[in-house]
């Protein structure tokens, strides 16, 4: 017998994981079938999407609000579907608003729910643990401090390290990295990352580009590196450049590619998001920046019980690098910022220990781990059809 996966991944990160999961399970299961919502990386691994993960890719309460009811439409028939068929498990990567709820149906059907990608209940929200352990058969976590959570609360649960850990080396070539991007090796060079989502880039472009003109008229051979994810984002850091007439900055806009500019770049000024713990693992020292709506910044603060934002100060326990925030991320303070991680070279050094020690707990072989866990569940699935 055929055995189904049913899965759902959103946004960009979640289709990598999903992809690299997938690829795993193969090697145990080469016959199996995935089916779901998922984007172009778990279909190029044979997945069958009969939504794209796009779909997902939700900007906020305000962007949640306006597309809940296609959303709740598209949710409702996938959950007939796994009824209907009933696959083996479901898997959920990440979007947890999205898959939080059909997981706990899931469950209810005796259909394991299985989901990769804890939610930040460490962060704020820390009352959904209660929603999770009636939706959850079992949790994959990237962070080692989340395990405990979820053994506490009799959640079944597994750490399984970060995948980025082992994709990313533990010494990145910065040298190598410059050859290829045409970059002068003994240059000054910052990489700018405002962020992949349009709203972040909209927020954070402005400041970032008045703290690179105050850079470089302090350092005048100071260049900059610019990885933006999407044309949208391109095209809207594009326009911050007309309106701020920064143009005549030595700014290289990159098509993607933020890995390699980070590599290359001597300290990164870059969103709160993913994009600091992939700077974390190159070894970069940074500067973490956010800007939202002041009554959704408001809300977000009062919700959240840890004083860091960025996930390479919450994954150490502390400020190892600092966070300018909402109307402390002003061009000068930005600036400032940057400047000091060129100006002290003892407290580099000891970030990039810091970070190398990092990369190393987070270094599982995720992949491995994950179909470790979730294969029992699999084997008990077949072995209930055949009984």
């Amino acid at each position: 017998m055929t055995i189904v996966i049913a899965m759902v991944a959103g946004e960009t990160s979640g289709d990598l994981l999903g992809a690299h999961l997938i690829r795993a399970l193969r090697v145990h299961l080469p016959d199996a079938r995935f089916c779901g919502i998922g984007g172009p990386r778990m279909q190029a691994e044979g997945f069958e999407a009969r939504w794209p993960a796009e779909l997902l890719a939700v900007h906020g309460y305000v962007d949640a609000l306006r597309r809940y009811r296609a959303l709740a439409g598209i949710r409702r028939q996938l959950l007939a579907d796994i009824r209907q068929n009933r696959p083996a498990a479901f898997i959920g990567v990440d979007a947890p608003d999205f898959n939080l709820w059909l997981e706990r149906r899931v469950k209810s059907a005796n259909i394991p729910a299985i989901h990769f990608v804890s939610p930040s209940i460490w962060a704020w929200r820390g009352s959904r643990i209660h929603d999770i352990a009636r939706s959850v058969s079992h949790m994959l976590c990237l962070f080692p401090f989340e395990l405990p959570i979820y053994e506490k609360a009799g959640i079944p649960a597994s750490y399984v390290g970060h995948p980025l850990a082992d994709v990313f080396p533990l010494e990145p070539d910065r040298a190598g990295m410059r050859e290829r991007l045409c970059l002068p090796q003994t240059a000054r060079i910052v990489a700018l990352l405002p962020g992949s989502r349009q709203s972040e880039v909209r927020n954070l472009a402005d400041n970032f580009l008045a703290a690179a003109a105050l850079l470089h008229q302090r350092h005048p051979e100071m260049q900059f590196l610019v990885p933006l994810a999407t044309r949208e984002t391109r095209e809207l850091f594009m326009e911050a450049l007309q309106r701020n007439e920064a143009t005549h900055l030595p700014i290289r806009l990159l098509f993607g590619h933020a890995a390699d500019a980070m590599t290359a770049a001597d300290v990164v000024l870059l969103a709160s998001g993913t994009a600091s713990l992939e700077a974390a693992l190159l070894k970069r020292p940074m500067v973490i920046s956010y800007r939202m709506g002041n009554w959704q910044y408001r809300l977000m603060k009062r919700m959240a019980y840890l004083p860091w934002t960025g996930l390479p100060n919450i994954l150490c326990g502390e400020q190892v690098v600092p966070e300018l925030l909402q109307d402390a991320a002003t061009p000068e303070a930005l600036a400032d910022a940057v400047d000091h991680w060129f100006d002290d070279t003892a407290a580099r050094a000891a970030l990039v220990e810091r970070f190398t020690g990092l990369h190393h707990s987070l270094r599982q072989d995720t992949a491995t781990r994950a179909v470790e866990a979730i294969l029992p569940y699999l084997q008990k699935s077949a072995e209930g059809r055949h009984d």
